[in-house]
C-alpha cells in the first residue's frame, strides 16, 4: 500500500509542479486523503520534487549545456544566467529566514483552499486584460523584469499559490510574453527547487531509512515521468492558449477543498 501511495503522490507532484495550480497545495490535500506515513512524508516529498526537477533538466539539457558552455565567452549567455540567479534570490532569502513560520502557520488545507481561490480569480481577471508584451525571446529579458519575476516567486512560499503560476504571471505582468515567461519560470525552477530540496534533505537526513528505498524510488520515477510529459505538453499549450481554464480549475479546486476537506 505504501508503494501505491508513493506512486500516486509522485504523479500528483509531477503533474502539478509546473502548472499554475500549486503542487504543494495538491500534495497537502492528497497526502491527507491517502494518509501517507507521516514519519516518511518529509523525505518522500523531497525525493519526488527532485524527480520533477530532473524532468526540466532532461527536457532543456541541450539549451542549458549550450548556455553554460557559451557563458565563458558570451556576455548574453552570462547575462541570462545572472538574471535567473537574480530572480532566485528573493524567495531564497525569504524562505531561509521565515521557513519555520511558514511551515508552522500556513501549511493547512484552509490556507491552500484560500490561495487556490484567490489565485484563480486573479488569473481569470488578468487574462481579461490586454497585457502588453515587449519581450519575445528569453535572452532579451531585462534585469528589472527578472527581479519582478523573483519578487513574484516570493508569494509562492504560501501553500496553494503555485511557484509556476506566480512566476509566469509575474513575468507576463513585467512584459514577457506567455511562452518566454513560461520558459523563464522553468529555468528559474532549477536553482529554486534544487536549493530547496538540498536544504530540506540536509535537515531531514536523519530520517532516511533503507526501508524507504522502494517507495522513494517509485515516487521519484513517477514524478520524473509525469513531470516530463506535462512540461512538454505545457510548452505547446502556452503557444496557443491562455490560462483562463487554470484559473477556473483553481477556483473549483479551492472550493472543493474548503467544503469537503478543510
Amino acid at each position: 500500500m505504501v508503494v501505491l501511495k508513493a506512486l500516486a503522490l509522485g504523479i500528483v507532484e509531477g503533474v502539478t509542479e509546473f502548472l499554475p495550480i500549486s503542487s504543494t497545495g495538491h500534495l497537502i490535500v492528497a497526502s491527507s486523503l491517502i494518509d501517507y506515513p507521516a514519519t516518511s512524508r518529509e523525505t518522500f516529498e523531497i525525493f519526488i520534487q527532485m524527480g520533477a526537477i530532473l524532468a526540466v533538466v532532461w527536457h532543456y539539457w541541450r539549451q542549458l549545456l549550450q548556455l553554460v558552455t557559451a557563458s565563458a565567452a558570451d556576455d548574453q549567455a552570462r547575462s541570462l544566467i545572472g538574471k535567473v540567479l537574480l530572480a532566485f534570490l528573493p524567495a531564497a532569502v525569504v524562505g531561509f529566514l521565515f521557513h519555520r513560520i511558514i511551515e508552522d502557520y500556513l501549511f493547512s488545507t484552509r490556507v491552500v483552499a484560500a490561495s487556490l481561490i484567490v489565485g484563480g480569480v486573479l488569473i481569470v481577471v488578468l487574462e481579461r486584460i490586454q497585457l502588453r508584451f515587449d519581450v519575445q525571446q528569453i535572452d532579451k529579458a531585462r534585469w528589472t523584469q527578472s527581479l519582478w519575476v523573483g519578487l513574484a516567486q516570493v508569494f509562492s512560499l504560501v501553500p496553494g499559490v503555485s511557484r509556476a503560476g506566480a512566476t509566469i504571471i509575474g513575468g507576463m505582468l513585467a512584459g514577457l510574453n506567455r511562452p518566454v515567461a513560461t520558459q523563464f519560470s522553468f529555468y528559474l525552477s532549477i536553482p529554486t527547487m534544487c536549493a530547496a530540496s538540498l536544504y530540506s534533505l540536509l535537515k531531514a537526513r536523519h530520517l532516511l531509512s533503507l526501508h524507504d528505498v522502494l517507495p522513494l524510488s517509485v515516487g521519484f520515477v513517477a514524478a520524473f515521468v509525469s513531470a516530463l510529459i506535462v512540461v512538454r505538453a505545457f510548452i505547446g499549450f502556452v503557444q496557443r492558449h491562455d490560462f483562463t481554464g487554470f484559473g477556473y480549475y483553481r477556483i473549483l479546486a479551492g472550493l472543493t477543498v474548503l467544503f469537503f476537506v478543510g
